[in-house]
C-alpha cells in the first residue's frame, strides 16, 4: 500500500510536470483564450441590456443587502471562519472547506485568466464596490463568478456533512436545508449582477463549474481527508504540490489579482495540511470537545478566541517578515532573478540575481523572465497563519484547559 501511494505521489506530481511544459511548448493558454474569448465577450456585450433592467431597481436597501450578502460569502469571511470552525471541534468539516475552498478558488480564477473575458462595461453599468475586497474583486477578468462559485461549492458541502452526521433526517428537513441554499445562491448571483460586478454569462458559468467541482469533491474528500490524516510524505508532497501549482498557473492577458489570491489560499492549503498532519491525534480527531457540549461551552469557546485571534494575527506578521528577510536572500543564492511589487519597494520593477543557477535555467531563462518575491512572502504569512490555526493555538488551549 505505501510503494502505491508514493507511486500515486510520483505520477500526480510528474504529471504537472509534464503539463507545465506541454502548455508552455504549444502555448495552450493562448489558443484557449483564442478560440473562447470572443464568445464570452458577446455574451457579456449582449447581457448588458439585462443588466440596465435589474439596476432599474435600485434603491439604498437593495445596495446594502445585496452588498452585504457578498461580503458574507467572500474570501475574507472564509478566512475569518474557518479558524472558528477548526476551535468549535469540527475539525474535519473545517479542513475539507479550507481545501476545497483553495481547490474553488484554483480552479475559477485558472479560468478567469486563461479566458481574460472582462466584466460588463461601467459605464453603461452601474458597479458598485462597498469593500475594499470588492475594489480587488473588481480587478479580476469575470467568467466565472467566484462568489457563485464558491457559494455552490461550501454551502452544498455544508448540507452534505451536516446530513451524513443525521442519517435520520427526514424529506422536509432535507427540503428545507436544499431550499435555504438555493435562496443563498439565488441571492447572490442577482446580488452580482444588481451590483454590475458580473453578466449573466459569468453567473451561469459560475454556477455550471461550482456543481461539477461540488460532485468531484464528494466523491474524493474522504480519499483526501485520510490522506491528509494518516497519509504518508504527505507533508512533502505537499510543498511540491504547492511549489508546482504556481508556474502551472495560467498567464492572463493583463496582470489581475488572481494569482494574489491562488497564492493566499495554496499558502492556508499547505499550512493546515501540514499543522494537522502533526497533530491529527493531538487535537483534530473525531472524538475532540465540540461546542455546545459539556466539555466546550460557550465561554470556554469565547476565551479560545480571545486567545487565538491574536495569536494567529502575530504570526502572520512574524512569518511575513521573516519572510521578507530570508526569502530574497535565499533566491539570490541559488541565482533566480526577483522582483517585488509590494513588500519590497527597493526591488520595486528590477530584478536581482545575477548568476545563472538551475533553477533559473528551467523556470526563467528561457522566457527572459524574474520570480515576483511578493508570491512566495505571501504564500508564507498565509502557511504561517493557517499552521498556527491548527497547531500552535490548539497546543496554547491545552496548556491554558480552554
Amino acid at each position: 500500500m505505501e510503494k502505491i501511494l508514493l507511486a500515486w505521489q510520483a505520477a500526480t506530481l510528474s504529471g504537472i510536470v509534464a503539463w507545465i511544459v506541454m502548455s508552455s511548448i504549444l502555448d495552450v493558454t493562448r489558443k484557449i483564450r483564442f478560440l473562447i474569448q470572443p464568445w464570452v465577450i458577446h455574451h457579456v456585450k449582449t447581457g448588458i441590456p439585462l443588466i440596465l433592467q435589474i439596476q432599474k431597481s435600485q434603491h439604498k436597501v437593495l445596495d446594502a443587502l445585496f452588498s452585504g450578502v457578498s461580503c458574507i460569502v467572500s474570501v475574507p469571511f472564509y478566512t475569518g471562519f474557518l479558524p472558528l470552525l477548526f476551535w468549535s471541534g469540527h475539525g474535519k468539516l473545517a479542513r475539507q472547506m479550507t481545501l476545497l475552498m483553495a481547490f474553488c478558488d484554483y480552479i475559477g480564477n485558472c479560468i478567469k485568466d486563461v479566458i481574460s473575458a472582462p466584466r460588463p462595461s461601467c459605464p453603461p453599468v452601474r458597479r458598485l464596490t462597498a469593500t475594499k475586497d470588492e475594489e480587488e474583486n473588481a480587478q479580476e477578468y469575470g467568467l466565472p463568478s467566484s462568489h457563485t462559485l464558491n457559494t455552490v461549492c461550501l454551502s452544498g458541502y455544508l448540507l452534505s456533512y451536516i446530513l451524513s452526521y443525521n442519517p435520520r433526517s427526514d424529506g422536509p428537513e432535507v427540503f428545507v436545508g436544499f431550499a435555504m441554499i438555493c435562496l443563498l445562491i439565488g441571492l447572490i448571483a442577482l446580488g452580482r449582477i444588481y451590483l454590475g460586478m458580473h453578466s449573466l454569462i459569468d453567473i451561469i458559468g459560475g454556477l455550471a463549474l461550482g456543481l461539477i467541482i461540488l460532485a468531484f469533491w464528494l466523491t474524493v474528500h474522504e480519499y483526501v481527508d485520510t490522506f491528509v490524516t494518516a497519509g504518508k510524505n504527505v507533508t512533502t508532497f505537499w510543498a511540491a504540490l504547492s511549489f508546482l501549482l504556481f508556474f502551472a498557473y495560467p498567464t492572463p492577458e493583463l496582470p489581475t489579482p488572481s494569482f494574489e489570491f491562488h497564492t493566499a489560499f495554496n499558502g492556508v492549503a499547505f499550512g493546515i495540511v501540514a499543522g494537522v498532519q502533526q497533530t491529527y491525534h493531538q487535537f483534530h480527531h473525531e472524538d475532540v470537545p465540540r461546542i455546545f457540549t459539556p466539555e466546550l461551552a460557550t465561554p470556554t469557546f469565547i476565551g479560545r478566541i480571545a486567545v487565538g485571534i491574536p495569536t494567529i494575527l502575530l504570526v502572520k506578521f512574524c512569518s511575513k517578515a521573516l519572510a521578507k528577510w530570508i526569502l530574497p536572500v535565499a533566491l539570490n543564492t541559488m541565482g533566480i532573478p526577483i522582483r517585488s511589487t509590494t513588500y519590497l519597494p527597493a526591488l520595486n520593477g528590477s530584478a536581482t540575481g545575477k548568476q545563472s543557477g538551475y533553477l533559473q535555467k528551467i523556470f526563467f531563462s528561457s522566457r527572459g523572465d524574474s520570480f515576483d518575491v511578493d508570491s512566495g512572502i505571501r504564500f508564507i504569512q498565509y502557511a504561517g497563519l493557517a499552521w498556527a490555526v491548527v497547531d500552535l493555538v490548539p497546543t496554547l488551549f491545552s496548556q491554558l484547559n480552554l
